[in-house]
């Protein structure tokens, strides 16, 4: 991944179960087109050592597109000894990039607890890269949230987890969704004073969809500014109006990140490849020149 530009970057999911893989197939024939620097693939659901789908197309996503994949591995309801399980599978597909994860609380689901946080599971696969006998190892990325992760008790806590987490080995940052790039600001600043110097990339997720984005706020603690309010409730009974209305809003965030020196932008695409077309039409040119350090507001 080239770090002499502003990076542009994608997530997928897998399919659901009662979804054919070759929906997705089609989705990120045409990302790909868009030349992003690399494509990350959400864990199955549960985050169990079944990673069927998930490898599919991460190895897709290197070997018929042509991008780099980025896997993520939630934690929480894995043994160490599915870690292992799941890491030697990825080595032996040749994955090279990781998005390590706790992951989500599964209702009804008690966590195996071998992995309290994303930076055990992180020490454990720099263990693992140290016993390989090829010298290969596997770049790690982790998770942040400009708006304090849901289960933190406050932001400097927050900060400190995430400190830990860089120094336990994650080398580059994806954000969590974001609707007020002021908050991203603030977030970088305290990240940098703590001494966090790793990449940092803005998670961008268009709203397109009203009952989807009020899902993903109850789970991110995100915020929403009055003009995005006004935006979704102006619009919510037209699903033309408020997918125009939704990625007109990313664009524009977008626009006022790259022009603040932002390291990336990493775009939820919700596996819809017509709106992130949409946005990299926009916006594109704009990744044309070098990161500049980021003005703080």
């Amino acid at each position: 991944m080239n770090s002499n530009h502003t990076i542009f970057s994608f997530e997928v999911f897998p399919p659901k179960k009662t979804m054919n893989i070759e929906t997705v197939y089609k989705t990120l024939d045409e990302l790909s087109g868009i030349k992003p620097d690399f494509i990350s693939v959400t864990y199955g659901a549960g985050g169990s050592a079944n990673c069927g789908n998930t490898l599919n197309i991460a190895n897709r996503i290197k070997d018929v597109c042509g991008v780099q994949s980025v896997v993520h591995l939630p934690c929480i309801n894995m043994t160490k000894k599915d870690a292992l399980f799941v890491l030697e599978q990825f080595q032996e597909a040749g994955i090279e990039n990781i998005l390590a994860l706790r992951g989500d609380r599964v209702e009804g689901v008690e966590p195996c607890n071998d992995f309290a946080h994303a930076s055990d599971l992180i020490r454990f696969i720099k263990e693992f890269d140290a016993k390989r006998t090829n010298g290969k190892s596997f770049k790690l990325f982790g998770a942040c949230y400009p708006e304090r992760h849901p289960e933190s008790p406050d932001v400097l806590s927050d900060i400190k987890a995430l400190k830990d987490k860089v120094d336990a080995g994650a080398e580059h940052l994806l954000s969590q969704l974001f609707f007020d790039n002021e908050k991203f600001y603030r977030f970088v600043e305290r990240a940098r004073l703590a001494g966090i110097t790793v990449p940092i990339e803005a998670g961008i997720m268009p709203a397109t969809n009203k009952k989807s984005i009020e899902r993903m706020v109850s789970m991110t603690n995100a915020v929403l500014p009055k003009k995005f309010v006004r935006m979704m409730e102006r619009y919510a009974d037209s699903p033309e109006a408020i997918r125009d209305a939704g990625i007109a809003y990313s664009v524009d965030q977008i626009v006022d990140l790259v022009t603040n020196g932002v390291e990336g932008i990493h775009l939820y695409t919700m596996n819809n490849s017509y709106v992130a077309e949409r946005i990299n039409s926009a916006v594109r040119s704009l990744f044309s020149e070098p990161p500049v350090e980021m003005e703080i507001k």
